[in-house]
C-alpha cells in the first residue's frame, strides 16, 4: 500500500469567538481576520514538513485547494505543487485536486499541471475535482452545469497532453480556434489521473469507466464499500478488471508515544470535520448541485454529520485513527482488509497542530507505520 502525506495547509490563526459570530467560515467569513505576515511564518513550516516527509521516503505529499476558507491557504495547489516539485526528490506531487468546472482555460490549465510535471522530473500525479458548493458560488458558477464542465473540461486538458498541437476544440463550455501548448508532460500519454468522491455514484461511476484512482473523503465505511462497488460495476461495463490501485482512503491520523498524547494532538482534527463544515445548505449543496442519487448517498453519510459527532464516535467510525504505531497498525490493517486499497492519504496536521507536534507525527508514522504497511 503506497502513503501519500496531506495538510490543508490551515490557517486557524484567529479567536474561535470571531468566527462563531458568522453563519459559515467559509464564503463570508471576513478576509479581514487574515494576516499575511502569519501566513507567511505558516507556508514556511508547510513546505519544511512536507520536506521531511520526502526524506522519510513516503510515497508522495497530496496537495489540495479550496477557496475562501481560513481551512485551506491552497488558493492554487498548482502554485504549491510547483514550490514541492522543487524542494522534494522523490515523493509523488498528487494533486486533488484541480476543480475543473471551475476552470474557463482548460488549456492554461493543461499547461500548468504539465510544467509541474517536467520541473519534478514526471513526479505528478493529476487528480480532478468538481469542488464544494462554495467554489461554485464564489466563481459565479451555474450548479447545473458543474458536472458537464467538469467532464468537458477534462476531456480537453486529457486532449492537450495527448494529441500533438495545433488542433481546434469545439464544445458546449470551452472554445478554442488553436490548441497548441508548448510545454507538454514528461509521463506519457499523461499523468495519472485520481479523482476524489464523497457521496456522488455519478463521480464513482465516471471514474471507473476511465480507469481511474478514486478516493474516498471522510466517508463512513459502509458508505465507501458501496461507493468501490459503484466503481467496480461501471468498471466492468467497459470490461476494465479494478486492482487495489484503483482505490484510496483518506483519514486523519496521529501516531504518539501513548494514547493519551495521540488523543490530545488528534483533537485539532475537530476543526475541520466540525466548526469548517457548519453553513447553510446554498453554500454547500446549492440547488442543482447533485443528482437525486448523490443527494440519497450524502444522506446515508450524513446520518449522523460529522460535525454532531464526538471525539470518540469519531475514532469508532475511523474518520480518526490515533494511537500508538501498534495501536494505528491494528486499525489500518482492519481498514485495509475490509477495503482492499492500494492507497492511503494520511492526513496528519490540522487546525493549531504545533510545528512540533507534526514532524513528530510524521516521523514516527514514517519510521514505525510506513515501513509495516508498504508490504500490504
Amino acid at each position: 500500500m503506497k502513503v501519500y502525506y496531506f495538510s490543508e495547509f490551515p490557517y486557524h490563526e484567529y479567536p474561535d469567538e470571531e468566527g462563531e459570530k458568522y453563519p459559515s467560515l467559509r464564503l463570508t467569513f471576513p478576509n479581514t481576520y487574515f494576516d499575511p505576515n502569519i501566513a507567511h511564518g505558516l507556508f514556511q513550516r508547510y513546505f519544511d514538513e512536507c520536506q521531511y516527509v520526502d526524506e522519510l521516503g513516503y510515497d508522495g505529499v497530496m496537495v489540495n485547494e479550496h477557496h475562501n476558507t481560513p481551512s485551506c491557504m491552497n488558493s492554487s495547489c498548482n502554485l504549491t505543487a510547483a514550490v514541492l516539485a522543487r524542494i522534494t526528490k522523490q515523493a509523488r506531487i498528487l494533486l486533488l485536486g484541480n476543480i475543473l468546472p471551475i476552470h474557463d482555460n482548460p488549456v492554461r490549465l493543461a499547461e500548468e499541471i504539465a510544467m509541474i510535471d517536467v520541473i519534478s522530473g514526471g513526479r505528478v500525479i493529476s487528480g480532478f475535482v468538481r469542488g464544494t458548493g462554495v467554489e461554485t458560488i464564489a466563481t459565479n458558477g451555474n450548479p447545473m452545469h458543474n458536472r458537464e464542465r467538469f467532464e468537458e473540461c477534462h476531456d480537453l486538458v486529457i486532449k492537450t497532453w495527448s494529441t500533438p498541437g495545433p488542433f481546434r476544440w469545439e464544445g458546449k463550455h470551452y472554445n478554442f480556434r488553436v490548441v497548441n501548448p508548448w510545454v507538454v508532460p514528461v509521463q506519457k500519454p499523461h499523468p495519472p489521473i485520481w479523482v476524489p468522491g464523497s457521496a456522488s455514484p455519478e463521480t464513482a461511476q465516471w471514474s471507473g469507466r476511465h480507469g481511474y484512482t478514486y478516493v474516498a473523503f471522510l466517508t463512513p465505511l459502509d458508505v465507501t464499500e458501496d461507493l468501490f462497488q459503484i466503481y467496480r460495476t461501471a468498471a466492468a461495463e467497459v470490461g476494465h478488471e479494478p486492482t487495489p490501485n484503483n482505490f484510496g482512503y483518506l483519514l486523519c491520523c496521529y501516531v504518539a508515544e501513548t494514547q493519551e498524547k495521540a488523543d490530545e494532538q488528534a483533537r485539532h482534527f475537530i476543526w475541520r470535520m466540525g466548526t469548517t463544515t457548519r453553513g447553510p445548505r446554498e453554500y454547500m449543496n446549492p440547488v442543482g448541485y447533485r443528482s437525486q442519487a448523490g443527494d440519497a448517498v450524502a444522506a446515508r453519510r450524513n446520518a449522523k454529520p460529522l460535525i454532531r459527532q464526538s471525539f470518540e464516535e469519531l475514532k469508532e467510525n475511523h474518520h480518526i485513527v490515533c494511537g500508538t504505531p501498534d495501536t494505528v497498525l491494528k486499525q489500518l490493517e482492519y481498514l485495509h482488509g475490509r477495503l482492499n486499497m492500494g492507497h492511503l492519504i494520511f492526513y496528519g496536521q490540522e487546525s493549531r497542530m504545533s510545528h512540533e507536534a507534526t514532524m513528530s507525527n510524521i516521523g514516527l508514522f514514517g519510521k514505525e507505520v510506513l515501513p509495516v504497511i508498504k508490504d500490504w
